[in-house]
């Protein structure tokens, strides 16, 4: 099981810039996929990006717009979500997870096991 902890969340302009970052702690965090996900009020969580364990490929939603890049650092069991351009339709809570099976790749829900708590992040018109 992976442990992880979101950071970074806050409340910003639209047009400006967020990096969330994911703590996790774990032997097995290096051979893991990791994705982001959000959910925003009264909507379903969505997938938003993720990274496979060595560090590529990775993977994005559609409408991502090339506004969102996610790394890893492996040697310091750390991910990052790096926001651009924030629009208000960015304003939801960003989970951090960690996929269930090793040397996976993954992108649903249902592929990831291990959650955080949520960092929120809000953006103002």
């Amino acid at each position: 099981q992976v442990q992880l902890v979101e950071s970074g969340g806050g409340l910003v302009q639209a047009g400006g810039s967020l990096r969330l970052s994911c703590a996790a702690s774990g032997r097995t965090f290096s051979s893991r996929t990791m994705g982001w996900f959000r959910q925003a009020p009264g909507k379903e969580r969505e997938f938003v990006a993720a990274i496979n364990w060595s560090g590529r490929p990775t993977y994005y939603v559609d409408s991502a717009e090339g506004r969102f890049t996610i790394s890893r650092d492996n040697a310091k069991n750390m991910v990052y979500l790096q926001i651009d351009v924030l629009k208000p339709d960015d304003t939801a809570v960003y989970y951090c997870a960690a996929a269930k099976e090793a040397f996976r790749a993954a992108t649903r829900v249902a592929d990831f096991g291990s959650w955080g708590q949520g960092t929120q992040v809000s953006v103002s018109s």
